[in-house]
């Protein structure tokens, strides 16, 4: 984590300020103090106000919450320090979460909000550019499906989110070198967006003409939860593959309509010295996980109908790899608190990965994070059913599922590990690491998990 005069580091502070901020009804008035506090008091500070206020959310204590939400507004700030950037998205969450009770005025607050295609594509491109997961998932993808692939005359890829044309021209170019030369190839990109689709085509074909190789596009214009599987153009004597990169949760959004009844949300104290010690002590001991978020059994995993039905078609297309990127995070859980705390511990590390590399007054910066780290925040905390289609979980419930559905794990080389290292080494990526385990390879921050890549193939029951 960045250190400076405006450092976000929360990892010691004195406790006893909590106890001079009233979150009781009527006192909502600024202290003079506060904007003098150093950077690591009220970045704690901060924790314990948004805890305190999401507990007042989720108790419907809305008067409670309004006063918190006036004193975390005293301290927040888009374009401050990362726990401060955090602040300020958790409390529009939590705001719209409370203005969700009151549908007309949410909706007339929100009636002329328009979010353009172009600035979709542009915050997913920024997000390329300024952070290198998705670099790091589309380098391995790659070299899982070029070591699948090896000798094949015949391959067919088919992207569930196909949006950005940078991993393909490197897998074409990458092809261009085999020592048998490179196979006919066939990408079939599914994307609900006709536009991005448009461009992909146009950008592929360009360069796979570039280095004569044949090569052909299927665009799918459809939204995952619509695609039709089985009508996918799949022939005979291709050597398929799958890819998936952070779409997979967005399926279990439509498994939540069967079970719209969630556990009474219980209240936190807030008694530790840092984020992370938080969220593993007192997150543990102040409530129960719910049985969606924490179990792993086969029945609980075959409630999920609408994922399972998913990957079993999936299966049933018979692909020689499928290779899978996911957040590590459990933001799928009943009750608002486990999510709020889920929330704060990954998108803290999300911010604080921004603070490391960009400028605090960076545009790009800030429209990533307004535009994507906060839009998703906004979902996580003040939706649910449906509308909640930000459901990441963590590698062992995907694992499960996966290997109950049938899918035999391929463990990912060396090779691909040893690529990313070098991408991180290469763009002096401080801070991130690639770890290994049982196959798979987690992308952290420090020793922090924040995605998984895992690759599966066919197999046939025994």
């Amino acid at each position: 984590m960045a250190q400076d005069d405006g450092s976000s580091s929360i990892s010691s502070s004195p406790l006893h300020l909590f106890s001079l901020m009233s979150l009781s009804p009527g006192i909502g008035s600024p202290y003079p103090w506060l904007r003098e506090m150093e950077s690591e008091e009220r970045g704690l500070y901060l924790i314990q106000l948004l805890v305190a206020c999401a507990n007042h959310v989720a108790a419907g204590n809305y008067q409670n919450a309004n006063n918190g939400l006036e004193q975390i507004n005293h301290l927040a700030s888009a374009d401050g320090d990362t726990m401060q950037r955090i602040a300020a998205y958790f409390t529009e969450a939590l705001a719209n979460r409370i203005l969700k009770g009151l549908p007309g005025l949410y909706k007339a607050i929100n009636s002329t909000r328009i979010t353009s295609v172009a600035e979709e594509i542009l915050v997913k491109r920024l997000f390329f550019d300024l952070c290198p997961f998705l670099r790091l998932a589309y380098l391995i993808t790659n070299q899982a499906i070029l070591e699948a692939m090896e000798g094949e005359k015949m391959v067919h890829i088919i992207d569930l989110c196909s949006s950005e044309p940078a991993q393909w021209i490197n897998l074409l170019q990458s092809l261009r070198t085999r020592p048998e030369g490179p196979p006919h190839l066939r990408i079939t990109g599914i994307h609900q967006q006709r536009e991005v689709l448009e461009q992909m085509a146009i950008r592929l074909n360009e360069e796979a003409e570039k280095l004569d190789i044949p090569f052909q596009f299927n665009p799918i214009i459809s939204r995952l939860d619509n695609l039709d599987i089985e009508s996918l153009p799949c022939k005979s004597g291709e050597a398929l593959a799958i890819t998936s990169v952070l779409q997979l949760h967005t399926l279990l959004a439509f498994d939540d309509e069967t079970n719209k009844r969630s556990p009474p949300s219980r209240q936190f104290v807030m008694n530790s010295q840092t984020l992370g010690d938080f969220l593993k002590k007192d997150g543990t001991n102040a409530f129960s996980p719910s049985p969606d978020s924490t179990s792993s059994s086969p029945l609980s995993l075959t409630n999920s109908a609408k994922m399972m039905n998913f990957l079993n078609a999936l299966w049933k297309l018979s692909p020689k790899l499928m290779v899978v990127t996911e957040q590590e995070s459990n933001h799928n859980g009943f009750s608002l608190m486990e999510r709020a705390l889920e929330t704060l511990n990954f998108y803290a590390a999300l911010f604080d990965c921004l603070e490391s590399t960009v400028a605090r007054a960076s545009l790009e910066r800030q429209k990533v994070e307004k535009m994507l780290f906060g839009e998703e925040i906004k979902n996580i905390i003040a939706c649910e059913g449906i509308e909640r289609w930000v459901r990441h979980e963590k590698l062992e419930k995907w694992v499960s599922r996966l290997e109950l559905i049938g899918f035999g794990r391929v463990p990912l080389s060396y090779n691909g590990m040893l690529l990313a290292t070098r991408l991180l080494h290469n763009y002096g990526y401080d801070g991130y690491k690639i770890k290994e385990d049982n196959g798979c390879l987690f992308i952290c921050w420090h020793n922090q998990p924040l995605f998984t890549i895992s690759a599966w193939k066919f197999q046939r029951y025994s």
